[in-house]
């Protein structure tokens, strides 16, 4: 079928509309929820049947691939039209639903536009809600209960879904809809406070790639149930759910694994046991306190320190680096715990006017030109000595300048600790103090 300049078809406008759109954000609300009629045509005309009917659905569906969702929408003016949007394999473009207008329009595409391939979702704004899980939360349920329900689980229409985003929804219970995308690469659900999901769910989403998840307290499982997913997991970003389990090492052998965040989660380990061979794709590593040596992790005993940090000398000259510079230099937040019979209590006889050093409790990693080292130091800049992972550079040597400037600065803060690798004994800072 050709259209010439003058063509004021549906499909036609809608092909000129569409050029040179790309995969922008699309609001529901942009778009009636049904085909327009003659009458609201704005001057369009709807083709008639034989012109309608010289195209196949399956050809008008390729068109249609090209065009951005609310184009595809008001094309449907014909039967053929209509069924074409049905196979319409939609481009990736962030469709968002977020009103009560919003979903309403998604509930019509779930039948008409169900080949969609990005979806995102937020809280229905007013007295209404999404209808409840299993096992929902009892007092929200109450509080809730002369809400207007609309049923989420429709989106379990979109069979061809590659991304899904939940964010911020007063989604209540478990809702088994969400592990039935078997296309599905990417999926985001955060701050989720009644949302109840497992990490088991994610056995029907075979293709899953990056999996965030983020600020939902209702959130559980065990990592181990990630390893159904070994062939094809790049990315996974749990966060802020203490219902998280398991030991971080159940995904060191993952091939593609590229990140993995597990701050303020209950996952267990020992950064020790990276080897060689753990993580051979991993360019990021964030790990809670749980796991020894993860983030504000907190040692027992002093003695423990030097053998922790020879045993993890070579996961810090790793290529590419896995951790982040910043948390790097501070060592983590590692500190020696109140808990340790090393620790000694000093804030009551401190005075908070001078500038007297507090006692070296925390830990950094220090590095000057590509030698490593670690020491002991206060919360307010002073140092202990450097107790170092590596042999000093030869002089002869292209790196030796830059050890030797870096050395100068890191010393600079080896002051009233000068003399001691490791922390002074209670008497011995009281006196170092007072001196």
């Amino acid at each position: 079928m050709q259209a010439s300049s003058g063509d004021q078809s549906p499909l036609a406008q809608s092909t000129r509309a569409g050029a040179g759109v790309g995969h922008s954000n699309f609001d529901f609300d942009m778009y009636p929820s049904a085909p327009p009629s003659p009458e609201n045509m704005n001057g369009m005309h709807v083709a008639d049947d034989e012109a309608a009917e010289a195209v196949s659905a399956d050809e008008v569906a390729i068109i249609f691939s090209f065009l951005p969702p609310q184009d595809i929408m008001r094309a449907r003016v014909c039967t053929t039209w209509r069924e074409a949007a049905k196979k319409t394999l939609v481009p990736p473009t962030a469709l968002k639903a977020d009103s009560l207008k919003s979903f309403n329009a998604m509930r019509v595409m779930c039948t008409a536009l169900p080949n969609l391939q990005q979806l995102s979702i937020s809280n229905i704004n007013g007295r209404h809600k999404y209808i409840d899980g299993e096992d929902p939360d009892e007092r929200r349920a109450r509080y809730t209960a002369n809400y207007t329900t609309h049923n989420i689980n429709i989106i379990s229409s979109f069979r061809k879904l590659r991304s899904l985003e939940i964010r911020g929804s007063y989604l209540s219970g478990r809702y088994p809809a969400l592990s039935t995308f078997p296309l599905l690469t990417k999926l985001s659900i955060s701050y989720c406070i009644y949302l109840k999901f497992d990490l088991d769910m994610l056995v029907g989403i075979p293709l899953l790639k990056e999996l965030q998840l983020i600020h939902n307290p209702r959130l559980t499982g065990n990592l181990s149930s990630l390893r159904v997913l070994i062939e094809t997991l790049e990315k996974v970003d749990i966060r802020f759910s203490r219902n998280i389990e398991g030991n971080f090492m159940d995904l060191a052998d993952f091939p593609r694994l590229n990140k993995l965040d597990l701050r303020s989660t209950s996952a267990t380990g020992d950064i020790r046991d990276i080897d060689g061979h753990a993580f051979p794709a991993l360019e990021r590593l964030d790990l809670p306190h749980t796991v020894l040596g993860g983030a504000c992790y907190k040692f027992q005993h002093i003695s423990y320190v030097p053998s922790f940090m020879r045993a993890i000398h070579s996961l810090l000259q790793r290529t590419p680096p896995l951790f982040d510079q910043h948390l790097l230099s501070e060592a983590f937040g590692w500190d020696l715990s109140e808990a340790s019979p090393d620790w000694y209590d000093w804030e009551e006889r401190y005075d908070w006017e001078s500038e007297s050093p507090t006692p070296p409790f925390r830990l950094q990693l220090i590095r000057a030109g590509s030698r490593h080292g670690w020491s002991w130091c206060s919360d307010n800049g002073h140092s202990c000595e450097i107790n170092w992972l590596d042999p000093e550079p030869s002089s002869e040597s292209n790196d030796y300048e830059a050890y030797t400037e870096d050395l100068q600065r890191v010393q600079w803060d080896i002051d009233i600790y000068r003399g001691y690798y490791e922390i002074p004994t209670e008497d011995e800072y009281l006196r170092l103090r007072e001196e």
